[in-house]
């Protein structure tokens, strides 16, 4: 077999169409490659057992266990049997059931005093936890079973793989000693040089020891190998599409003396912080350059990156070209445009009467503009009337023309990928310079393997004249009249003359919710930990709360007598516009909104906010939206409303956000609690299938290292001519990717 498709090779020419069926449809799994490269998530020893106090309930797991007794028992008047297996492993005990003619085989096989693996799902019944019918394969190692003793369960360490209800963990392993022999025609992506340099072991070394290791030493010197291959390939990526980025031409802007920018920065009440002036720097140095500018900016919720943003937008006028700001949603376009003529006064009134000499256009487009609106929009862009336009992705269109592009601010870039990045780049005579926002505050290595192809500056410094947060969590089921009192507080808040945010998960109307609510069962007593994962299942399967009901049942309710209006969505643009409006002006006391109002919504007069269902957000959204309130001279309160129990995983998580105010921690939280996949962002669907052995907040020294490598290895052959092992590899990451890893959005 020609060695480069060895590993390439689909499943069911190895294993068959059924099982290559089951593997594709479960696991995502279709190569040799693939299920080599499914690596097991855990390791029992045989003389270990594991422990059966903590298994998770609702949960497929596998387990290994001694078989303690087996009895079967008539119930329906004896019309009926059933086994019950008792398994221990010294921490506690598991019972098995197996029903009418399914008994049979596990009764000859259970035996007391057996070891075997079992899987199955969690579950309580009479007060016991126990398994329904599990999957079990015996670990046998008598003189009876010599032929079972060069089969996978030989070795003193058990590989126990990520496996689903039809795939359980052994027949994982069955099929990975199938295709175990091709490990050794794996190519190995890595350069000698580095691989020798850092003492790391072969790749084909590396995948038999991870799948049939003989001591835990195996299994640490296969996962140090195999992390340095998803480092450094993904790496490689990023630092060629850095080193393509730098050959690009594009044209130096440097801001003009006495031009827009220094009028601007003459009429500002306040001083720019030590953060925005270095920020800033950083920016206008990267713009003087005749490489295009690829800068990720990112910053703590309020600590003033549109103002940081703005700036360079004037500079790139002053110097005579044009600058785009591509916001995710029509709401934060139009806050944007609102803000930016705000700041900006006569500045912004270029050609009108009253404007500034060194005055321009500010032009908003949106894709729901008028047809009017949406012609003279475009034709101040054509001509250079507009320097700056804010927009959302309605900007990329084609036939949206710039007179002169210099430079593209993109916020919140999560939400945007690269080919609507690099479309709006090709408005530009050459390509213009980027400028990428982000209030999300994320770990430095998560920098580094998602936004690895930019240069990054941090905002961590607030503004003067911000104020502090206060954030609690209201246990609404546990402690009602805690709830009660949170809408005291809006009212207090909105009586000292200040308003309030209501935030919920979802519409309502005629969204297609179906009532999930869980039917009643018996009350049986359970264990504090089984009470509240009881609780946290049911509070889950109870519907979101919607903007619309919940601001029928406060304005009839506890806020009856304030002006309480709703924000989502599916509002037409101008009926948003006009809420928010309102809102700005302080006509509105309350606006029940969905999370439209996440990112950019600056209304410093708003002081309070209530989060209902808080437990339904992601760590790193809560603390953007509590980002909203205290942006004035009062300070923000934040009540996170929640009906888990306490002892549950979503209650440590919003204890969490209520403890600190620092977004970097907060991230870190959000990464170490979640997948990463679910937390890199929807476009990283891919990291999933390739961080298989890396995690980006433990593995920060083998990142950082891998980022040099990298970005070494492609000065010296950018197009790794001399690295064809290497080159697979990537080809394959990218094309089973198509570069999502570089999507961002």
């Amino acid at each position: 077999m020609d060695l480069v498709h060895a590993l390439q090779e689909p499943l069911k020419n190895a294993l068959g169409q059924a099982t290559a069926k089951v593997m594709a449809e479960h696991l995502d799994l279709h190569t040799v490659g693939d299920l080599l490269h499914h690596y097991p998530r855990r390791y029992a020893e045989r003389g270990e057992l594991t422990r059966l106090s903590d298994l998770p309930l609702d949960e497929h797991v596998t387990v290994v266990a001694q078989v303690a007794t087996a009895r079967v028992l008539k119930f329906n008047a004896g019309r009926g049997q059933r086994l019950e297996v008792t398994i221990t492993d010294g921490s506690g005990q598991l019972q098995l059931v197996f029903f009418g003619r399914g008994i049979h085989k596990p009764h000859k096989d259970l035996l007391p005093g057996t070891r075997a693996m079992f899987a199955g799902k969690v579950s309580v019944f009479n007060h016991k936890t126990q398994l329904a019918h599990p999957a079990y394969e015996l670990l046998r190692a008598d003189a009876e079973s010599a032929a079972e003793a060069v089969d996978s369960w030989a070795g003193a360490l058990i590989p126990i793989y990520p496996a689903t209800a039809k795939l359980e963990s052994w027949k994982i392993a069955k099929s990975i000693d199938a295709v175990l022999p091709s490990a050794r025609e794996a190519l190995d992506p890595l350069p000698p040089s580095l691989r020798d340099g850092r003492g790391l072991i072969p790749l084909p070394e590396a995948l038999l020891k991870i799948h049939r290791p003989h001591s835990k030493a195996d299994i640490a010197t296969a996962r140090d190998r195999l992390k340095w291959d998803e480092a450094f390939v993904l790496q490689v990526a990023l630092a060629r599409r850095r080193f393509a980025d730098a050959q690009l031409p594009a044209v130096a802007r440097r801001p003009r003396p006495d031009g827009l920018l220094d009028a601007f920065d003459a009429k500002l009440p306040f001083e720019l912080t030590d953060g925005q002036r270095t920020v800033s720097g950083e920016i206008f140095a990267d713009l003087a350059t005749e490489h295009p500018m690829h800068r990720l900016l990112q910053g703590e919720v309020g600590s003033g990156k549109t103002m940081v943003a703005l700036r360079a937008m004037l500079a790139v006028v002053d110097a005579g070209g044009q600058a785009a700001m591509l916001a995710p949603t029509e709401v934060l376009a139009q806050q944007h445009h609102r803000s930016v003529t705000e700041m900006m006064g006569e500045l912004a009134e270029g050609g009108m009467l009253g404007g500034s000499e060194h005055a321009t256009k500010v032009t908003l487009l949106t894709g729901s503009m008028g047809a009017a609106a949406r012609r003279q929009a475009l034709l101040d862009l054509v001509t250079g009337e507009a320097g700056i336009v804010i927009g959302t992705h309605a900007l990329i269109e084609d036939k949206v023309q710039f007179h002169d592009l210099g430079l593209v601010v993109v916020d919140e870039q999560h939400r945007f990928g690269v080919e609507q990045r690099d479309a709006l780049r090709g408005k530009g005579k050459q390509p213009p310079h980027l400028l990428v926002m982000t209030a999300t505050p994320i770990p430095r290595t998560v920098a580094m393997t998602v936004f690895g192809d930019l240069e990054t500056s941090v905002l961590d410094q607030l503004p003067a004249g911000r104020s502090p947060i206060s954030s609690h969590v209201v246990p609404a089921q546990d402690k009602p009249h805690f709830l009660a009192r949170a809408w005291e507080r809006v009212r207090e808040e909105v009586e000292n003359g200040h308003q309030a945010y209501v935030v919920c998960p979802r519409i309502g109307d005629d969204e297609d919710e179906k009532d999930a609510s869980p039917k009643k069962g018996k009350g049986k007593k359970k264990s504090p930990e089984a009470e509240a994962e009881a609780a946290a299942a049911e509070a889950e399967k109870r519907p979101p709360l919607a903007v619309l009901e919940v601001a029928e049942q406060l304005a009839r309710g506890p806020l009856q007598g304030l002006r309480v209006e709703v924000l989502h969505g599916r509002m037409q643009p101008d009926d948003k516009d006009a809420v928010m409006r309102r809102f700005a002006a302080g006509e509105t006391h309350v606006l029940v909104a969905t999370t439209v109002i996440e990112v950019g919504v600056n209304v410093p007069n708003a002081t309070a906010m209530v989060i209902m269902d808080a437990d339904r957000f992601g760590v790193s959204q809560l603390h953007q939206l509590r980002g909203r309130v205290g942006r004035g001279s009062a300070p923000g309160l934040c009540l996170l409303v929640t009906d888990m129990p306490e002892a549950s995983p979503a209650r440590a998580r919003l204890n969490a956000v209520a403890s600190t105010l620092d977004g970097f921690e907060l991230s870190r939280i959000d990464l170490e609690q979640r997948r990463e996949g679910d937390v890199l962002g929807q476009a990283q669907s891919g990291v999933r299938s390739s961080l298989r052995m890396l995690a980006v907040i433990d593995d920060e020294e083998i990142i950082a290292a891998a980022r040099e490598e990298a970005t070494a290895v492609v000065a010296r052959d950018p197009d790794l001519e001399h690295l064809p092992e290497l080159r697979t590899a990537l080809d394959a990451l990218l094309d089973a990717e198509r570069e999502q890893y570089l999507d961002k959005g």
